[in-house]
């Protein structure tokens, strides 16, 4: 690819797994709430298990994890409440207090054009500038791109890209529109692009199997989570790696035939491998 005459060659850059030696990890002496607080904003009576998906990943990587429950998902939060209790509900009513004690949002998987999520989607950006947020599929498709701001992740696959920017989806305006509207930009595909506006990485990882619905709800938890406790940039880099590691491993074993579910079940695989393999931090040396 000759990236020479956009003027940032020098800035291009693959994702390796050195990427992962500068994420944030737990302390030994930490307590529950310091490793991590995340709001969902996510979910419909149409894509019910989006939602689920993203929660079974927050919830193994942060300490706590909040759902809005609203007239757009409340019967399916009332479902889930049966079968897991790894998250709290929050009511509309108090989604101010919550946003303000959480460290990150994630918004947008599983949402079906409810008018209300557009009004709680522009609010939140506005008000609450200091919040770090991911933004996948459904929130993509309401989001005001003038609204996005250095704390927030998008996060679209190629026409959700050219909806959202007016563009086409090449690693060139991926690098443009992040510059243009401060944000992180993560352009999911066969490679995926991944910017800030200054830098562009690129991802390898990943394979055919991924393909299949759910994967990209299970990347925008994986992304969420990492954010809670990182830089969006480093989240959103990290992310897209070790999601291709976790799909490239089940292509290993098992070709094609894997599911969303599987991929969550090798992300903990991967994790143990490249994460929690290291030291962690306060353990060093007797400390």
């Amino acid at each position: 690819m000759d990236i020479g005459a956009w003027g940032f060659s020098k800035h291009m850059s693959i994702i390796t797994p050195a990427i992962l030696q500068n994420l944030y990890k737990p302390l030994s002496t930490s307590h529950k709430g310091q490793n991590g607080r995340l709001l969902v904003i996510a979910g419909s009576h149409r894509y019910h298990g989006s939602l689920l998906l993203a929660i079974k990943v927050v919830s193994r990587i942060v300490d706590l994890v909040y759902v809005l429950v609203d007239d757009f998902n409340r019967k399916l939060i009332d479902d889930l409440k049966k079968e897991s209790s790894v998250f709290i509900p929050v009511a509309k009513n108090d989604l101010g207090e919550c946003v303000e004690r959480v460290d990150a949002l994630l918004i947008g998987p599983g949402l079906d054009g409810d008018r209300n999520i557009t009004k709680i989607l522009k609010k939140i950006l506005k008000k609450y500038y200091d919040k770090k947020v991911v933004l996948d599929a459904g929130a993509l498709r309401i989001v005001d791109p003038l609204d996005l701001h250095s704390n927030c992740v998008v996060t679209p696959h190629a026409q959700e890209f050219e909806h959202l920017f007016d563009c086409e989806p090449t690693p060139e305006n991926v690098v443009k529109m992040a510059k243009y509207y401060q944000c992180a930009v993560v352009l999911k595909g066969k490679v995926d692009y991944v910017s800030d506006g200054k830098e562009l990485a690129e991802n390898t990882t990943g394979n055919a199997g991924m393909t299949k619905g759910g994967t990209g709800d299970v990347l925008a938890g994986l992304i969420a989570a990492l954010i809670a406790k990182n830089p969006p940039f480093l989240s959103a880099q990290a992310g897209v790696y070790l999601n291709g590691l976790a799909g490239d491993r089940l292509y290993k074993e098992y070709g094609t035939f894997y599911n969303a579910e599987d991929l969550i079940d090798e992300l903990g695989r991967v994790w143990k491998q490249n994460i929690n393999s290291s030291p962690i931090p306060g353990e060093r040396d007797g400390g």
